[in-house]
């Protein structure tokens, strides 16, 4: 009789709490993923950027030269400048 044995089942890394993948984890990775509290914490995420504070006038002044160009009519250009201005 012969039993077939899958090739994971018969390398040596099949042994402790870690699985051998077939290679897939190097001989760090198996010890890290067998002895998770000796694996250091990942670093915090760091903390969201700051809007940066952009100048009413120079807002202004673009919102202009879109009006100058043609891009935004004088209703979106009334609409844009309140919005800006706040009023």
């Amino acid at each position: 009789m012969v039993v077939l044995v899958p090739r994971q089942v018969r390398m040596s890394g099949m042994t402790g709490h870690v699985p051998y993948y077939g290679g897939r984890f190097t001989p760090a990775q198996a010890y890290a993923a067998s002895h998770p509290q000796g694996v250091a914490a990942p670093p915090p995420a760091p903390a969201p950027a700051a809007r940066p504070v952009r100048d009413p006038r120079s807002a202004l002044d673009s919102l202009d030269r879109l009006l100058a160009d043609g891009v935004v009519d004088q209703q979106e250009y009334d609409d844009l400048r309140d919005r800006i201005t706040g009023a």
